[in-house]
């Protein structure tokens, strides 16, 4: 005979419901607690408070730039509706979303003409969850080496180049919640002199009891500090020039301070406004809270026709102090190429106000 009474099953039933809700609660805190100490501190200065945001003090900045198009064309409103390839980067929970198999390609000629790539691939298996494997790549082309005495080149070029691989897994728990991690190596090189990390990323989503509400919560770049090594900061001196018979060459290195990575911790909501046979209406938005800068806040609206052809527009780093970033804009076009295998090619338009705007071109292939 049972003993669980109804009322019983009613609690157990909305436990179920609301238990992801708050392990999002308890992920948001953590984040929060992890990246309020770099982010939080003032200063008194001529009778007045200024709030120092440590902008510039982190390490592997390409990691904060984004990927996907479609994510772009919607202010990086992606954490609630990653459903791609591009859920690597901003919640790895989303690759649960992925039936069969997947693989992106992204480009984007970045700012100051610096090259920046995404590839990835990934694929359910079975019951066991999703994999995935994505490469990050930054280049910023050959540069001039200048110095005081030569100010307009010595004849020799170098060039900074980033990259981070991943390699994510992520689960669907039940049917409305799904948790994701992503583990990362993390490279930069410039000239001769380079530095690394292992870094990871945590994420989680969940289908509110409100069928068309979505939230998502992603913790990324969690790891150790990065410090530069490399011939470029070795030198010889003489430690005592005023003398003679001792030793006179001595190799020595410079001092290079560590930094820590961009810690980011994103929070956001999705929710379908409206959804016929032919229209589909998205409305999203996240607040990000970086360890170097000031929090903000992304917006994005998203139009499908048949799941044919959309729309997109966003808005990113809102109330961001001192920022540069505001209105994006895209378009993506989905082609059936058989029954299994379907094609897709988005673009984003993305303003830097002062530093003009950056061109968004990716390619999904599905089977």
């Amino acid at each position: 005979m049972s003993i669980v009474t109804q009322p019983m099953r009613t609690i157990l039933r909305t436990s179920a419901l609301f238990l992801p809700g708050l392990f999002l609660l308890g992920l948001f805190m953590l984040g929060f607690v992890l990246v309020l100490p770099a982010n939080g501190q003032s200063l008194a200065e001529g009778g007045q408070t200024k709030t120092i945001t440590k902008v510039g003090t982190t390490a592997a900045q390409f990691m904060k730039l984004g990927v996907g198009a479609r994510a772009i064309a919607l202010g990086g409103t992606f954490v609630a509706q990653a459903n791609d390839l591009s859920a690597l980067y901003w919640n790895p929970a989303g690759l649960s979303n992925i039936n069969g198999g997947a693989v992106q390609f992204s480009h984007t000629q970045y700012l100051a003409d610096i090259s920046y790539n995404y590839a990835a691939f990934g694929v359910r298996v079975g019951n066991m969850g999703t994999i995935a494997a994505s490469l990050l790549y930054l280049d910023s082309g050959d540069m001039k080496v200048r110095t005081i005495s030569d100010p307009e080149g010595t004849g020799e070029l170098f060039k900074k180049q980033d990259l981070a691989l991943q390699l994510s897994y992520a689960k669907a728990l039940t049917d409305r919640f799904s948790i994701g991690t992503t583990l990362k190596y993390i490279r930069e090189q410039i000239w001769h002199s380079s530095a690394s990390a292992m870094a990871f990323d945590v994420g989680v989503l969940f289908t509110t009891p409100y069928e068309n509400l979505r939230l998502g919560a992603s913790m990324s770049n969690f790891g150790p500090k990065m410090q530069m090594t490399g011939r470029d900061i070795i030198f010889s001196s003489d430690p005592t020039p005023n003398q003679s018979g001792n030793v006179e060459i001595v190799n020595s290195e410079y001092l290079v301070d560590q930094y820590a990575l961009p810690l980011m911790f994103r929070v956001g909501l999705a929710w379908d406004a409206f959804s016929t046979s032919n229209h589909h209406v998205v409305v999203m938005t996240d607040a990000a809270h970086p360890n170097d800068n000031s929090e903000y806040l992304n917006m994005g609206l998203e139009y499908q026709f048949r799941d044919l052809f959309a729309l997109r527009s966003g808005y990113r780093n809102a109330f961001e102090v001192d920022g540069e970033q505001g209105l994006t804009m895209g378009v993506g076009v989905n082609l059936r190429i058989d029954k299994s295998t379907k094609a897709s090619f988005d673009y984003a338009y993305a303003d830097f106000g002062r530093l003009e705007q950056t061109h968004w071109y990716t390619l999904n292939l599905q089977f």
